[in-house]
């Protein structure tokens, strides 16, 4: 499942993220590369322990945990905190698949990257390039979008950034282990709770169907959760 999430971050909210990560101390981004990456990457990051990388990622993931498509889909036990990349003039990242397990330095936690997501936080037309690459089983799928705006798709997935050819490309970056590990059970629960949710404003929440649907689904995610 591969999914666009609109507007997890204000325009203000982006403004505000840009201002305080525009400022930190961006270094190589091989400093937290593992063997493969490190072969494929050319980029900035800013380093997680930092307060600038601290203070953005901590407003990130309030703001993802009170969207509920980010919920629905992710159904997320742990949030890894997240890190930021630049990408400026003549660099990328070539293909790669992401680490099965990370560590947060922040935390000291280890999680299971079930999923992954990336959220822009430049605008499409101040940079040309720096695409996100997707590939899956129906081919490539090329990801651009607004500032605030974020995509969530299967940490399995074979990816990459394509070169910057003009300005720079900035974004968050992060991985989510999910209280459902299968990506396929994940996606019936989401069609279930859209389904649910489309239902109830035509009806009613008290409607004898929609009460059928939605025990349904808390019984599934009862069966198919790690908790």
């Amino acid at each position: 499942m591969m999914l666009q999430i609109p507007e997890v971050l204000t325009k203000v909210q982006v403004a505000e993220c840009r201002a305080i990560l525009d400022a930190g101390p961006w270094v190589d981004g091989n400093v937290t590369s593992g063997f493969q990456a490190a072969r494929a990457k050319t980029n900035e990051q800013l380093p997680q322990e930092s307060v600038e990388a601290r203070q953005v990622g901590a407003i990130i993931v309030q703001a993802l945990e009170a969207n509920p498509l980010f919920v629905s889909a992710a159904l997320p036990r742990t949030i890894l905190s997240p890190m930021f990349n630049r990408y400026g003039e003549g660099m990328g990242f070539r293909d790669h698949v992401d680490n099965s397990i990370r560590r947060d330095p922040v935390t000291g936690q280890r999680l299971r990257t079930d999923l992954s997501c990336t959220l822009f936080l430049a605008e499409p037309e101040d940079y040309d390039g720096g695409e996100l690459v997707v590939n899956d089983l129906y081919g490539d799928h090329v990801v651009k979008l607004g500032a605030g705006d974020a995509i969530l798709y299967p940490s399995t997935s074979l990816h990459h950034v394509t070169p910057v050819t003009r300005g720079a490309r900035v974004a968050s970056f992060f991985w989510i282990q999910s209280l459902v590990r299968d990506d396929a059970k994940r996606g019936l629960l989401l069609d279930m709770d859209v389904a649910i949710q489309r239902l109830a404003r035509k009806v009613s929440h008290d409607d004898e169907g929609v009460l059928s649907l939605t025990g349904v689904y808390h019984n599934l995610l009862r069966q198919w959760a790690e908790v």
